[in-house]
């Protein structure tokens, strides 16, 4: 039995392959794989507002059931921030070491480290229908990075419920308890209740 596909608007690897490993029932490939590759400028202020920007230009392009999700890291301390900035903390795209640096560096000597990350998805239909939904994962920052695994922040992000940093974790661990998970357990859900309900 052939799985249904599912085009993820990101140009990013490690969110394809975390989509993908989560989403296991569907064949997940992305835009790039599909022949649409433009940048797509996120202009939102929050990241649902990213998320649907970026899935409604893929499904657009493509004529295509569309997925995106748009994340970043909150500190509680820094008053939500690098929040919908997190891949551009340090004033770059992309830089995930850099990102980093800032990071610890603005929290220097700051000992309530509170942090979280969130996670907004959005599932975009050709014609025009969409589904949203939302993930969070608790923490806090670490002073120094711990473990090589995971992206991003994941290394000084020491998470509750692994009681480890991401960095430290495994796929396996950290999928079961991540943003992204959280989000897109949801989304699935709120997908599976429209087709039940008839409204798809």
């Amino acid at each position: 039995m052939n799985k249904q596909r599912l085009v993820v608007a990101t140009g990013n690897a490690h969110k394809l392959r975390e989509i993908a490993e989560i989403f296991t029932d569907f064949e997940v490939v992305s835009q790039k794989q599909m022949g649409f590759d433009e940048d797509v400028d996120e202009t939102g202020t929050t990241f649902l507002e990213n998320a649907l920007i970026k899935a409604r230009a893929a499904s657009n392009a493509l004529g295509c059931i569309a997925l995106a999700d748009d994340s970043g890291l909150c500190v509680e301390a820094l008053d939500g921030k690098p929040g919908v900035y997190s891949a551009r903390y340090c004033g770059r795209h992309g830089d995930d070491k850099a990102n980093r640096d800032l990071l610890l560096q603005n929290l220097e000597n700051v000992e309530e480290r509170s942090a979280y990350f969130v996670s907004a998805v959005a599932l975009v239909f050709p014609d025009g229908k969409e589904f949203t939904a939302e993930g969070k994962t608790y923490g806090e920052i670490l002073k120094e990075e711990v473990g090589e695994g995971g992206f991003g922040y994941d290394c000084i992000f020491q998470n509750v419920d692994l009681n480890k940093s991401f960095g430290e974790a495994t796929s396996e661990e950290k999928n079961s308890v991540s943003h992204r998970f959280r989000a897109l357990q949801a989304l699935l859900n709120v997908w599976k209740e429209a087709e039940i309900k008839g409204n798809l």
